[in-house]
């Protein structure tokens, strides 16, 4: 009998460690709440978001099979697409095509994108939301096959470097 209640004890304080361990594991800060989810995101094709450097207008570096692009949303809430190599050197636009569909979900807004000074701007702005669902499509060209990456635009200012939330790159 007292082998039955030191195995219970023993059991009990097992449990209670690792559950405290799961519990202080749990504990930091969950980027995907707010625009930081730099992992695998679904759909037919999907970019990896780095958010590191290289980022030359502070926005969100986004990598492709060939390349990666930035990200930007411009103090009057157009998004801005800019494309970089592998170094990431800024590469002028050519043939791609992007889409964004972005703002609340019961009433999304779906951006085009017209060439500027080699960039790629969208035709209208971004309501005004701190933090909203992005969905991002990009085609190297027009005949290619579309990759598609999704995040959420978290416009609040980073506690802990100088960028948005949504470009982070300090890792907190």
């Amino acid at each position: 009998m007292k082998h039955y209640i030191y195995q219970k004890w023993i059991l009990l304080g097992f449990l209670s460690l690792f559950g405290a361990t799961l519990a202080h594991a749990g504990a930091g800060h969950h980027h995907g709440a707010h625009g930081h989810d730099h992992g695998h995101h679904g759909g037919e094709h999907s970019a990896t978001s780095n958010g590191k450097e290289g980022s030359p207008n502070g926005g969100r570096v986004i990598q492709l099979a060939d390349g990666q692009l930035e990200f930007y949303l411009t103090p009057e809430r157009f998004v801005q697409i800019t494309f970089l190599d592998d170094t990431g050197a800024v590469v002028p636009a050519a043939d791609q095509v992007v889409s964004v569909i972005g703002g609340d979900r019961s009433a999304p807004t779906k951006l085009e994108f017209f060439k500027n000074a080699g960039l790629l701007r969208s035709t209208q702005a971004l309501p005004h939301l701190k933090n909203m669902p992005i969905v991002l499509q990009i085609k190297a060209t027009p005949d290619a096959k579309r990759v598609r990456e999704k995040f959420y635009l978290n416009t609040s200012d980073c506690p802990s470097c100088i960028f948005k939330e949504y470009a982070c790159v300090c890792g907190h």
